[in-house]
């Protein structure tokens, strides 16, 4: 079944994506969230109107996208987390974290569920990589280093 994708799907696609998937994901899914509809002609052509708009647009989003790429590259993430005594850290770090640094460090704000770990999951002290996701063909690595923190 043909489905064109109204927002973002984790693991399907971009907004305005024509996907294939099995009838009942969509019909029991995609489309009771409102993240898709069927791919019909008139659906079709209401997605080439959508798409001209966009092309448009695109231009300045781009740059938009180009700059806040950027100033995340120049960026070196720190984040501090608690320790035992052999450098295992009391739970892991997890992507809000990476999410509120980067916010206080360049006032960025990327939404968490865009960020993802290159590695696994970080649970020793050390260097490390995230993946962001800023648009469709737009991804950047940001490298981060957990270190211990200080109490106080």
């Amino acid at each position: 079944m043909e489905m064109i994708l109204l927002k973002d799907v984790d693991n399907l696609g971009y907004a305005n994506d024509v996907v294939k998937v099995k009838p009942g994901y969509g019909r029991n899914f995609l489309i009771p969230q409102k993240l898709a509809a069927v791919a019909n002609s008139t659906n079709k052509k209401i997605l080439a109107e959508r798409l001209k708009v966009r092309d448009r647009k695109e231009v300045s989003l781009l740059a938009k996208i180009n700059e806040v790429k950027e100033k995340i590259q120049k960026v070196s993430v720190r984040i501090e987390a608690k320790v035992g005594t052999t450098d295992k850290i009391f739970g892991s770090v997890t992507t809000h974290q990476i999410q509120e640094a980067i916010l206080t460090q360049t006032g960025i704000e990327i939404e968490r569920r865009k960020i993802s770990f290159v590695e696994g999951a970080v649970k020793v002290l050390g260097n490390y990589t995230a993946k962001i996701d800023l648009a469709k063909d737009h991804t950047v690595e940001i490298p981060f280093e957990v270190v211990a923190a200080t109490e106080a």
